[in-house]
């Protein structure tokens, strides 16, 4: 009996249950319709945008969802994440206006030849002695040819690309954009979409990355514009302060009224000057004509020095840094990684050293090529299209000894 009560007891529970489940199979098939109509009614509002939008609109949604993708979420990818439309943006247009940069560079070049041929170079000829005179024109020439030959080789020269295909070089990480292995030095550039051997910085002047086979074209190109700035503005600094004088003077002279004819009333007035009364006669001397050629000339003159101060300035402060960075075996872009790298670890009580130094003079001769004394003057003092060391992918440059080269 007790037997029985049991099993009638679970029997009737088994009653109970069945109608539930019975009546909660439709429930859950009408959730489920509702969240495939749901779903279908998101995809068909997505199909119904332009593809214009719907790619912003993934592209952002994806953004807000990798501010909580994992545990490791930082505030650097946080702040990375919430800039990224920004650096989107000044991708979009660095990549538009290269172009325009070129071109501003190679107009604003050429009209500082114009003023230097057509208005100093006459004036040079006529005022100095043949020294000076066979003195500006070789360096000024000199100047201008190390000038236009590194700038076309810096914008004509690829930076360098990993390759794309599977091979056996050693790499150190994988490209989270372009999925292919990173060698060392390796680092993606946006603008150029694509990963740059040995990136230094994407140059909007140049249209190009800087990279391993341009870098030194680069840095020699800033090197020389600096030098020729400098040398228009310092020897044109006495011609400039001539011309501003003279546009002031000739300034003053366009304000002053012309004389008018006065009659006897004048004397009461004051309009004619007191040698009239005494019989004194009183005459002016004409003002020297102010043709249009003289205020174009002063003019030219006050332009190219402001210019060229100006570019000397900063493009000096580019340069100088440049130099410190190649005189500790860095880029741009490994000054940021190692200085983040030694904080670290300074903070477990070590010291970080950069495997890409070979010391202050060795570094400039694996920059600039140099394997004998010749080479400081024909690779470095004039132009030259030598390849750098090794093909960027590798780094086995490892001195054995203090001076790596004995140079």
């Amino acid at each position: 009996m007790p037997f029985g009560a049991v099993t009638f007891c679970f029997s009737q529970e088994d009653c109970e249950v069945r109608p539930w489940r019975v009546t909660m199979r439709p429930c859950t098939s009408v959730m489920h319709l509702f969240g495939r109509w749901l779903r279908g009614c998101s995809r068909r509002s997505r199909n119904r945008l332009p593809r214009r939008l719907r790619e912003p609109l993934s592209y952002f949604r994806l953004l807000l969802k990798s501010l909580c993708f994992n545990s490791l979420t930082n505030s650097d990818v946080v702040v990375d994440s919430l800039f990224e439309p920004v650096f989107w943006m000044v991708d979009i247009l660095t990549r538009w206006f290269g172009k325009v940069f070129v071109f501003l560079v190679v107009a604003l070049t050429s009209s500082i030849l114009f003023i230097a041929y057509f208005c100093l170079l006459p004036l040079v000829l006529h005022t100095y002695s043949p020294g000076w005179i066979i003195w500006h024109i070789c360096y000024g020439h000199w100047i201008l040819v190390m000038i236009t030959f590194h700038y076309y080789k810096a914008t004509s020269t690829s930076p360098g690309y990993p390759p794309k295909m599977k091979n056996d070089i050693p790499f150190v990480s994988v490209c989270k954009k372009c999925i292919i292995p990173k060698p060392a030095r390796t680092h993606h550039c946006g603008i150029c979409n694509t990963c740059i051997l040995k990136m230094d910085h994407h140059c909007p002047w140049l249209n190009n990355c800087v990279g391993h086979f341009n870098h030194r074209y680069f840095f020699s190109f800033c090197l020389y514009m600096t030098l020729g700035c400098l040398y228009c503005s310092i020897s044109g600094r006495n011609l400039f302060i001539d011309a501003y004088n003279a546009i002031d003077h000739f300034k003053h002279m366009d304000v002053e009224k012309q004389g008018v004819p006065v009659t006897g009333v004048g004397l009461l007035i004051g309009i004619l000057p007191q040698e009239s009364m005494t019989g004194k006669s009183y005459y002016h001397t004409p003002q020297p004509p102010y043709t249009f050629k003289d205020r174009l000339f002063h003019k030219s003159v006050i332009y190219m020095w402001v210019l060229t101060s100006t570019v000397a300035v900063a493009l000096g402060g580019l340069t100088v840094w440049h130099a410190i960075l190649i005189s500790r075996g860095e880029t741009s872009i490994e000054r940021h990684i190692n200085s983040k790298e030694a904080r670290r670890m300074m903070k477990r009580g070590k010291v970080y050293k950069n495997p890409f130094n070979y010391g202050k003079l060795n570094n400039w001769k694996v920059f600039f090529g140099v394997e004998k004394k010749s080479h400081w003057l024909t690779r470095v003092l004039l132009p030259s299209g030598h390849v750098p060391y090794g093909d960027g992918l590798t780094w086995d440059i490892y001195p054995l000894k203090k001076d790596m080269m004995p140079v």
